[in-house]
């Protein structure tokens, strides 16, 4: 139904939330929702005050959960359109932000697809913060000039195992709680060693966020042990250490490798 205020077709934003914290959140995001007519948000998108952000819109919960589905992609795809062509702003509100890992190019093909107009609104990352939120950069001088973001949705394949054990640099993986074990196993199977520092961060940014440190060879372990969860970002590589050097609960970088972080530490200071 349109009304005297909106245009004859309406709109869609794609909001990235960010990972989780409401004051992560852009101002342009903030934005966007105070204009919203109708809010389509995610589970991990930042919700708590969403009433309150987007004070005239229509709250509507599509999230997707390991294994579950509330709402398929096509029928996502189809609601948005179907308000925007009544005249309304649409905000679909991703956590992360919507062109990593998020289907965001997938909306936005889809609006164009039925003539209607659509921005994109970047929101950061999970795959940078959630490892920043656990005190560990994903590069550092001498120790790490390179990073690479993978999605662990899937199993990894020989290939791309076989790539990122060789590649060198930080490899940060999403969505890979389910198939830890399997890239685990992979990554040493292809030659990166044990030792290698390796972290878990769940549920990043909130007041339940854990972060479960070990060597790649003791990750899965770990998981099981600490009985990790998803949602959790899992990253492998030297710049972990950096965070478990001063880990509270007593677990610590091996002596080679702290050793090699003082060196190129000391070397980053001159």
């Amino acid at each position: 139904m349109e009304n005297s205020e909106h245009s004859a077709t309406g709109q869609v934003i794609l909001v990235g939330g960010g990972p989780g914290a409401a004051d992560l959140m852009t101002v342009r995001a903030m934005e966007s929702l105070g204009q919203a007519d109708v809010v389509f948000y995610d589970r991990l998108a930042p919700t708590d005050r969403l009433k309150e952000w987007a004070p005239r819109a229509q709250l509507f919960d599509v999230g997707k959960r390991p294994g579950h589905h509330r709402v398929t992609q096509e029928n996502i795809h189809a609601m948005m359109i179907s308000a925007a062509q009544e005249g309304k702003t649409v905000v679909r509100l991703k956590g992360g932000d919507p062109f990593v890992f998020g289907r965001g190019c997938e909306e936005v093909a889809a609006c164009r697809e039925a003539g209607v107009p659509v921005t994109v609104v970047p929101g950061i990352t999970s795959a940078v913060a959630v490892p920043a939120a656990a005190g560990i950069p994903v590069t550092a001088r001498n120790v790490s000039k390179a990073f690479t973001v993978i999605s662990g949705h899937d199993p990894l394949s020989e290939e791309e195992l076989a790539g990122l054990a060789g590649i060198g640099g930080t490899v940060v993986i999403l969505m890979g709680v389910s198939t830890l074990g399997h890239t685990v196993a992979g990554l040493q199977r292809h030659g990166l060693p044990a030792e290698t520092p390796a972290a878990a961060v769940e549920k990043g940014f909130t007041e339940d966020q854990r972060v479960l440190l070990a060597p790649l060879g003791e990750l899965l372990g770990t998981a099981a042990t600490q009985k990790l969860r998803s949602p959790a970002v899992l990253v492998i590589g030297e710049v972990v250490a950096l965070a478990a050097a001063e880990e509270a609960h007593g677990q610590a970088a091996s002596s080679q490798t702290a050793e090699r972080l003082r060196t190129a530490l000391d070397a980053a200071a001159i």
